[in-house]
C-alpha cells in the first residue's frame, strides 16, 4: 500500500490536505480495471498563495504538522504489515473511539443521529472501561446478541429489524475503521453476519396524484417547485437543497444536473427534461442556490401533508416520496431498471429491483380490475 499527502484547492483560497491510501487495483465483473483508494482528510488547510508573514509561517507549521502525521501513518502501516503491536492504541476505549467517529458525522445530519442513536445503545452493552485489548470475535456477538434480544426503543419496544440492521453496521463500521486505523490486527466486522434489513414501505404517487398536487395551491412556492422538480428527476432533498447554478448546464435544448451526491459522495451528472428544466427558474449567479429559501424543517414537512390533503391525496407522503415517485413512474413508462439505477445513483441493482416490484403488483392488481363477463 502507499501512503502519499496530497491536496485538494478549495474556493476559499487555501488548500485541504489528505492522505491517500493506495491499496492497487482490483477488475471488477463488467472487465473494468477498479482502483482501490481510501482518503484521511487531516482538516488542515494552508493558504494556496500566502503574502504575509503570518501566513507564510502558518503554511510552514502546516507543511511539518502534515509531513509528521505522514510519517507517522507510515510507521502505522509497517506496524501492522510485520505484526508489530501497536500498545499505545490497544489501550484506548472502545467508546471514545466510538464516539470520535460519531463527531466525524456531524455535517451530515441524518447519519449523525443514527450513529448517536447506536451510541446510546452501546453505552448499554459496553463497559466504558473497555479498551482496544479487549475487542475479539466474542465480543462483536455479545453486542449483536444485545442489538437482537435486549436492545429497546424509549417506548421499551423491541427494536424493528431496520433498526437492528442499521445500529449493528454502524458497530461494525466503527471496527472495519479499527482495523484500518490499527487499533485491531484483525477485521472482527467481516467475521460476523449483520441483520438482514427488511424491505421497507415506500410511499410514493401515481401519475394522477401527481397531476392532482400540481394543481393545488401549496403554501410556500419553493417547497412545491422542489417537490415537483424531485418527482421528475429523482434527486434527494439533500442534493436538491444544496444545488447551485453553476451544476446547472443548459446545453442548447438539452439541460443536465452536474452534482455530487451528499450520500454517496459520488460526482454524477443527470439529465433533466425540459419541464424539470422550467421548474429552476431564471439562472443567476453561478454560486447562488436554485432554490433560494428552501429548507429543512417542521414547517415544511408538515405543510407537505396538507399540500397532500389539500389535493384529496391521503397517503403518508413525505419530501423523499418524490424520488420514489420518479423511479415507479419511470419504470412504468418504459425505463429499463439499470437506466433507472444509474439515474438514482443506485450503488447497487437490488435497491432500484424494488420499484419494479412496485410496479409488478401493480400490474397483477390492474389485472382483475375489468369486471366478469357473463359466458
Amino acid at each position: 500500500m502507499n501512503i502519499t499527502l496530497k491536496k485538494k484547492k478549495l474556493q476559499n483560497g487555501k488548500f485541504s490536505l489528505f492522505l491517500e491510501y493506495y491499496k492497487g487495483s482490483s477488475i471488477n465483473t463488467e472487465g473494468k480495471r477498479i482502483h482501490l483508494r481510501d482518503f484521511e482528510y487531516l482538516k488542515l488547510y494552508p493558504h494556496q498563495d500566502p503574502k504575509t508573514a503570518a501566513e507564510k509561517k502558518e503554511n510552514k507549521e502546516i507543511d511539518t504538522l502534515s509531513e509528521q502525521i505522514l510519517s507517522i501513518r507510515k510507521a502505522e502501516y509497517f506496524q501492522g504489515k510485520f505484526d508489530i503491536k501497536n500498545t499505545a492504541k490497544s489501550k484506548r476505549l472502545f467508546l471514545d473511539y466510538f464516539m470520535e467517529k460519531t463527531e466525524d458525522k456531524v455535517d451530515s445530519p441524518k447519519n449523525y443521529g443514527n450513529w448517536t442513536a447506536t451510541s446510546l445503545h452501546l453505552k448499554r452493552c459496553i463497559s466504558a472501561n473497555l479498551t482496544f485489548d479487549e475487542v475479539n470475535e466474542d465480543f462483536v456477538k455479545r453486542v449483536r446478541l444485545y442489538f437482537e434480544k435486549e436492545a429497546k426503543t424509549k417506548s421499551n419496544l423491541s427494536l424493528s429489524l431496520n433498526s437492528k440492521y442499521s445500529y449493528f453496521n454502524k458497530f461494525k463500521a466503527a471496527l472495519r475503521s479499527a482495523f484500518d486505523d490499527g487499533y485491531i490486527s484483525i477485521n472482527y466486522a467481516s467475521k460476523i453476519k449483520s441483520f438482514e434489513q427488511a424491505e421497507s414501505q415506500r410511499e410514493y404517487l401515481t401519475f394522477q396524484e401527481l397531476q392532482q398536487l400540481a394543481q393545488t395551491e401549496c403554501k410556500y412556492e419553493v417547497l412545491k417547485r422542489a417537490f415537483i422538480f424531485s418527482c421528475l428527476v429523482g434527486l434527494r432533498w439533500s442534493d436538491i437543497n444544496t444545488l447551485v447554478w453553476s451544476e446547472v448546464r443548459d446545453e442548447g435544448e438539452v439541460s443536465r444536473v452536474n452534482f455530487r451526491q451528499e450520500k454517496t459522495d459520488g460526482v454524477e451528472y443527470l439529465y433533466i427534461s425540459s419541464q424539470a428544466r422550467e421548474l429552476l427558474q431564471t439562472r443567476q449567479s453561478p454560486t447562488d442556490r436554485v432554490f433560494v429559501g428552501l429548507k429543512y424543517s417542521t414547517v415544511y414537512n408538515n405543510e407537505i401533508v396538507r399540500w397532500c390533503n389539500r389535493a384529496g391525496i391521503s397517503k403518508h407522503i413525505t419530501f423523499h416520496s418524490a424520488r420514489h415517485t420518479n423511479a415507479v413512474l419511470l419504470l412504468e413508462n418504459g425505463a429499463d431498471i439499470y437506466t433507472v439505477s444509474k439515474r438514482l445513483g443506485h450503488r447497487e441493482i437490488r435497491t432500484t429491483a424494488i420499484y419494479a416490484k412496485i410496479v409488478d403488483q401493480k400490474m397483477k392488481e390492474a389485472s382483475n380490475l375489468i369486471p366478469t363477463i357473463k359466458l
